[in-house]
């Protein structure tokens, strides 16, 4: 089986506002990045497009091991979160009737993952760690190509942070 490394990476400006996200990916000294945004998100759903995106450039099953700085990430994985909010239907506990924010890219994340082995590591944001740098780096400039009042936006829309 090939193992390969994936370093991800999701940024926000206005959370919710214009993000950006960012993979790369490590294979035989080979590098591969995959980026973009969105001019209305949030920074959990950056990150978690970077994980998806990052594990779809995937052509057959690999070991995996994948960096990520999100706490919300890895903890759903490393302290099986996701597998309770799958037993649940999706839903935040057993008699909820509310749904796991972000269901429709946690269902993709977790169909991703199945095709892999993938051990997920914390590392520490805007540290040492040159990949996760990078993808900060990258994931920021993808934001840059959306301005805040950008027509996709709600015209109404204002936080105290975008001000």
């Amino acid at each position: 089986m090939k193992s390969v490394e994936i370093y991800t990476d999701g940024a926000c400006s206005c959370n919710p506002g214009p993000g950006g996200w960012c993979a790369i990916l490590l294979y035989r000294g080979h590098e591969k990045c995959v980026s973009g945004g969105e001019a209305l998100t949030t920074n959990n759903r950056m990150e978690l497009i970077a994980v998806i995106e990052g594990l779809k450039q995937l052509k057959t099953r690999c070991h995996v091991d994948l960096y990520s700085d999100s706490a919300y990430v890895v903890r759903a994985f490393t302290e099986n979160w996701i597998g309770k909010w799958k037993r649940n239907g999706w839903k935040k506990s057993p008699n909820s009737e509310q749904d796991v924010k972000n269901r429709d890219l946690w269902e993709e994340l977790y169909r991703q993952v199945s095709l892999h082995e993938v051990v997920f590591v914390k590392v520490k944001g805007h540290s040492d760690v040159e990949y996760n740098n990078r993808c900060d780096e990258i994931a920021r400039a993808e934001i840059s190509k959306f301005s805040v009042s950008d027509s996709s936006r709600d015209a109404d829309f204002v936080t105290s942070d975008c001000e």
